[in-house]
């Protein structure tokens, strides 16, 4: 009786839990579900030189490449007096444009970019793409010389500089060329020096707005009420379906404390809208788990014509006396017309995610023809999906 006993307390305990269980696995944190309004990154960009480039720079042939070196050499107390580009020679009246001049095949002019996170502070660094915007062939060992980049505003926000990282190979020798990655892009880790903090408006507001990734109102709804239910009613109110603004403290460190401890909170998000996601380049079809279809008949099939030629010569008949015609050329055609028979399979209502693939792959479609299936399923409202073509 005691085991009975035991094993049956142990069947309800179990009981109990599983749901617990479920939830649990399903919640998310609220710092994974939003964002805090105003804490954004920012997008940076500027203009500058590669030098050191092994014969893959610009040469001689763009104009403010060498208006650019000019400048920099000009700063640096450097007086350029002769030419040192065709350019100079095309403004100077030289017709003959093989007159002694400084060829700039280590030197390429550039375009850096370079995100600035959230919260960012002057003596930081980022990470700094750059990229070719003349006829440099490869940035591979050259070196990115001090460059300024600003914001959309036009403030500099930081300044960059370091040699650059490419993973691109260009090989060309002997007619023929091998291209590995694109040589033309490259990096400079931790290249960037910030100079300027981004104003925010964190500290200054009454209310912290968390906007949630995702455009949900049951999302939206569940963030306000775990927040009310563990700091009180009033604490949050949901705005729209995107946003939640929170009633913070005024003073910086308790509200650091007060939101860190918001964005550890759990809640179960809304389920996410039906969904199905097509890549018609690679052929990959994601389907959500809440896809349904209503009552549709679906049939797949390929047809596939052949044409053989076969090329014969006819020659003529011999003539009463002996002679005979030319030989004529004859082409004959074999026509085949082949049409595949697949079975058609029905969606009875209400089907989802696992008897669509099944059904589907009943009839041995391929990545295309389900694209096909799922864009005719769509155009006749069989499909309860929003379907997405990228």
């Amino acid at each position: 009786m005691n085991t009975y006993k035991i094993n049956f307390w142990i069947l309800a305990l179990s009981l109990v839990l599983q749901p617990v269980l479920i939830n649990q696995a399903a919640a998310d944190r609220i710092k994974d579900l939003t964002s805090v309004a105003g804490a954004r990154s920012n997008q940076l960009i500027g203009y500058g030189l590669v030098v050191g480039l092994q014969g893959t720079g610009d040469e001689d042939k763009i104009s403010f490449t060498a208006q650019s070196l000019k400048k920099v050499l000009d700063r640096l107390g450097v007086d350029v007096d002769g030419p040192i580009s065709n350019y100079d020679l095309f403004n100077r009246g030289v017709a003959n444009l093989a007159y002694d001049k400084t060829k700039l095949d280590n030197v390429a002019s550039v375009l850096v970019t370079a995100t600035l996170p959230a919260f960012a502070k002057p003596g930081q660094t980022v990470d700094v793409n750059v990229a070719t915007i003349g006829l440099a062939s490869s940035l591979r060992g050259g070196n990115l010389i001090l460059t300024e980049l600003r914001g959309a505003d036009g403030e500099i926000y930081a300044l960059a500089q370091g040699p650059l990282t490419t993973t691109g190979i260009e090989v060309d020798a002997a007619g023929t060329e091998i291209n590995i990655g694109v040589p033309t892009t490259a990096r400079v880790p931790n290249g960037g020096i910030v100079e300027r903090a981004v104003k925010t408006p964190f500290g200054q507001s009454e209310f912290i707005v968390l906007n949630t990734h995702q455009t949900d109102f049951t999302t939206v709804s569940a963030i306000s009420d775990a927040i009310n239910g563990k700091f009180g009613i009033g604490t949050a109110n949901a705005l729209d379906a995107r946003s939640v603004a929170v009633r913070a403290p005024m003073g910086l460190p308790e509200r650091v404390g007060f939101l860190s401890m918001i964005e550890n909170m759990d809640v179960i998000p809304g389920e996410p809208k039906a969904r199905v996601v097509v890549n018609s380049r690679t052929g990959t079809v994601v389907i959500s788990r809440t896809v349904k279809v209503t009552a549709a008949a679906v049939t797949q099939g390929s047809l596939s014509v052949s044409i053989a030629a076969t090329n014969e010569v006819v020659q003529p008949e011999a003539g009463l006396f002996g002679g005979g015609g030319e030989a004529v050329a004859v082409q004959n055609a074999d026509i085949e017309v082949v049409e595949e028979v697949n079975p058609m399979f029905l969606f009875q209502p209400g089907v989802d995610l696992r008897d669509i693939v099944e059904a589907v792959n009943q009839v041995g479609a391929s990545p295309s023809s389900l694209i096909a299936i799922l864009e005719a399923l769509k155009s006749s409202g069989s499909l309860r999906a929003e379907l997405l073509v990228i």
